[in-house]
């Protein structure tokens, strides 16, 4: 079977690729690593974040996208191009018609970068769509009724809450804080504490294991490895869930100001609808241990979690993609 339309959800984190009556076919994180001197591209996705912190000074390791949006074109180009590459297989006889996700509060010129980059990777046609409309369609939320619905789509790195009735977006906010500013501040919090420097990739590895939004009765633990700022040597220490509540508790703050700005924004009928069906929470960050909890307690609107949170974009994306004339008007930008 040919592939003539691929959906990509492009991830400051991770990226997935859907292809209609496949399903997601690809998972990768956006990561490539290159040897400059040869200007070669030597892995894409997990080979290349395996290896993050450990490579030579020959090869370089980037993330062409920074909160959300290109930071690298030439690189964000390559990537694309193996995901196409993956998407379609052996059989390569057609350029694609492509969608891909874009964070709502992305710029023109960001949005011009995406369309220009798939082109230039191999698409026939490229579309972009704003990622909370894809995330709350993923999420099973009925985008095209008159009633509000609010969604909450936690990212890498960009956290976006909007508010949806009758197919498009009524109120709309973002912060470019998510995932990585999670590991981040875990990373900040045990060098602070425990005088040890860690990597992302251990940050993120507490983060996924034992982290939580809000303190617990009875504390996890997780033994992690680093080197000590003081000595310079390898030491190992244990870490508690509950700390980890206390080194988040600044980015989820800004999130939730976010949250509650949207709200404030919102026209007063749609306000009722969603006090009255709770707000949705998508994306990776949504993984975090009690978020849905946190948000409800702060703000005073129920707060629920998507059934595969990390898949709605994509899996909205892939909705799209298999009816994109039904879309094209409504929800999308195309070059």
């Amino acid at each position: 079977m040919f592939v003539t339309k691929i959906a990509i959800d492009l991830g400051t984190c991770n990226s997935l690729v859907f292809v209609p009556k496949k399903g997601i076919v690809l998972e990768e994180p956006s990561v490539v690593a290159i040897s400059p001197s040869e200007n070669k591209i030597l892995a894409v996705g997990l080979k290349a974040k395996t290896m993050i912190g450990r490579t030579p000074d020959f090869i370089r390791i980037y993330r062409p996208l920074k909160d959300g949006v290109i930071s690298d074109y030439r690189v964000t180009q390559a990537m694309l191009k193996h995901f196409i590459e993956e998407a379609q297989g052996k059989f390569r006889l057609f350029k694609p018609d492509l969608v891909v996700s874009v964070p709502a509060g992305s710029s023109s010129t960001e949005r011009r970068a995406v369309i220009e980059a798939a082109l230039s990777a191999g698409a026939k046609a490229a579309f972009i769509a704003k990622e909370p409309i894809l995330a709350a369609i993923g999420a099973g939320i009925p985008i095209n009724s008159c009633e509000g619905n609010m969604i909450i789509d936690i990212g890498g790195g960009t956290s976006e809450m909007a508010v949806i009735s009758l197919g498009g977006i009524v109120t709309v906010s973002s912060v470019r804080s998510g995932g990585d500013k999670m590991d981040e501040a875990i990373a900040e919090y045990i060098k602070k504490k425990h005088n040890l420097a860690v990597g992302t990739q251990t940050a993120e590895e507490i983060k996924i294991k034992i982290g939580t939004a809000l303190p617990k009765k009875k504390e996890e633990f997780l033994e992690i490895r680093g080197r000590d700022l003081i000595s310079g040597l390898p030491r190992n220490i244990k870490v508690s869930s509950n700390e980890t509540a206390q080194a988040l508790q600044d980015v989820l703050k800004e999130i939730i100001g976010v949250v509650k700005q949207v709200l404030r924004n919102t026209p007063p009928e749609l306000s009722a609808d969603i006090m009255n069906k709770g707000m949705i929470i998508a994306g990776g960050g949504s993984l975090l241990r009690n978020i849905d909890e946190l948000i409800a307690k702060t703000t005073g609107v129920p707060c629920f979690r998507a059934d595969q949170p990390l898949y709605c974009v994509v899996k909205g994306t892939g909705v799209v993609v298999e009816n994109l004339d039904a879309y094209k008007r409504s929800i999308m930008n195309k070059k």
